[in-house]
């Protein structure tokens, strides 16, 4: 957190202590002051329970504690309220179903970390209904803010030579050093998992599902066979969940069986699964399962491996671009730019060693620039097996950040800290005609980024 950091999604301190501080929870010694309000902003109040949430999270991911940390935060605080003005202003609303949305989505959460809706009941004595009617208020606040926000920055454009201007100002010794980049483009050969495929995959499945049924332990045999990396170590065992959270086809068989009810075969895109409900808690349960995947014959990796080597030996003989064969042949080209590979994490046609799966680097990494690497077999993102050509369009090698090799992401920094600027601004005229009061006198020590007093 810094005091660049322009609008902070706040967490509501009510579930920040019950999650992540559960072991600080303690009443307050007979007499104290429970909550105060500590400034005001409009009609809005921040109340020092909101504070104290939010530097309890702070520290505990490692941010510096004391006065400075609490000062930025009640800042944070403010510019959401200056926000929640604006909105009352404009008569900017958000709906009730959207909110609901939210309100659904952050109980999950919540729920996941603490183990169950029971022992979230419990902590707060409250039923999730009443905690979710708490919390009504301040999501649908965090909603409104982050609206006005975008409507204040959504008409903010920047020009090549405001992008200049932005790079020539920053010190010589403070420009960013670019870690090595590489474009990427594939060919990913996946083969049909055939209806025989399918066969013997639930053939297996039933044979284990029968070893359950006459006595065997549904936690050892998911420990022993299950193909899920994330449940098998724990017996299967999935955790709370809601609906919504899992395959359509996987939730209609897991809500409909009673408590230690083991379902039929159930197939989803991802394979095959045979499911045991272990508990309900109002409209989450607990279920395990076991996972075969659906997984392609060997005899039909091998042809996909030798339809791959084919079109290497086009690609080298230069009898086809490598882009129209992919076009052509590649069954993920659509989740492909043309054949480039996107990276997931920024949106981008670059990747940087740190942003590859170490197999795919190391394979990228051999590779001269324009070279095309033998097949090799891979997995795709949603899970599938194939065979895959891999194509080192270009590399970056680590350099200093430059207007000609680096211009968009000089650009996409210069653009969002136009909008910081543009923020900055709005929040200082508009503090000057809106009533602004600080209730505890050590706040008015703070080193503010807005004018919120002048």
């Amino acid at each position: 957190m810094n005091k660049n950091s322009i609008f902070c999604f706040v967490i509501p301190a009510l579930l920040i202590s019950a999650v992540t501080f559960g072991s600080l929870k303690a009443q307050p010694p007979e007499g104290a002051t429970i909550d105060k309000i500590v400034a005001v902003i409009g009609d809005n109040t921040i109340l020092h329970s909101e504070i104290e949430g939010q530097y309890l999270q702070y520290v505990f991911q490692g941010h510096t504690g004391g006065l400075e940390l609490r000062c930025e935060i009640l800042e944070e605080l403010m510019f959401q309220k200056m926000l929640l003005v604006k909105a009352e202003e404009d008569s900017i609303v958000v709906s009730p179903s959207r909110v609901n949305s939210e309100l659904d989505r952050r109980m999950r959460f919540f729920v996941r970390q603490i183990g169950s809706e029971q022992k979230l009941e419990e902590y707060y004595n409250k039923t999730i209904l009443e905690l979710k009617e708490e919390l009504r208020g301040s999501i649908r606040d965090q909603m409104l803010a982050g609206e006005v926000q975008r409507k204040l920055t959504e008409d903010v454009s920047i020009t090549p030579s405001e992008v200049k201007a932005y790079f020539h100002q920053i010190p010589e010794d403070s420009i960013p050093l670019i870690p090595q980049q590489l474009k990427l483009a594939e060919i990913t050969l996946v083969p049909e998992v055939s209806h025989e495929d399918k066969l013997r995959i639930k053939e297996r499945l039933q044979g284990i599902r029968d070893r359950i049924m006459g006595g065997s332990s549904f936690r050892v045999m998911a420990g022993l066979y299950s193909e899920d990396p994330g449940s098998a170590d724990n017996g299967g065992e999935l955790g709370m969940f809601t609906r919504g959270e899992m395959f359509p086809e996987f939730e209609s068989a897991a809500f409909n069986l009673d408590i230690g009810e083991l379902s039929p075969i159930i197939e989803t895109p991802v394979g095959f699964h045979i499911i045991e409900l272990l508990e309900r808690q109002g409209d989450y349960i607990n279920a395990r399962h076991i996972l075969l995947q659906k997984k392609v014959s060997p005899e039909r990796l091998v042809e996909a491996e030798m339809k791959a080597d084919s079109i290497r030996k086009l690609l080298l003989s230069d009898s086809i671009d490598f882009f129209t064969a992919a076009r052509q042949f590649s069954n993920t080209y659509e989740e492909t730019s043309a054949g480039l590979m996107i990276n997931s994490q920024t949106g981008s046609i670059f990747f940087t060693p740190e942003q590859m799966d170490r197999t795919l680097f190391r394979r990228a990494d051999r590779l001269e620039e324009g070279g095309v690497s033998a097949p090799f077999k891979a997995t795709t993102q949603d899970g599938r097996t194939g065979v895959r050509i891999l194509k080192l369009v270009e590399e970056k090698p680590p350099h200093k950040a430059n207007l000609e090799e680096d211009f968009h992401r000089i650009k996409t920094e210069a653009l969002e800290a136009k909008k910081r600027k543009a923020l900055k601004d709005w929040v200082n005229i508009q503090a000057k005609r809106t009533y602004i009061n600080l209730t505890e006198d050590r706040f008015k020590a703070c080193d503010f980024t807005y004018n919120w007093f002048e």
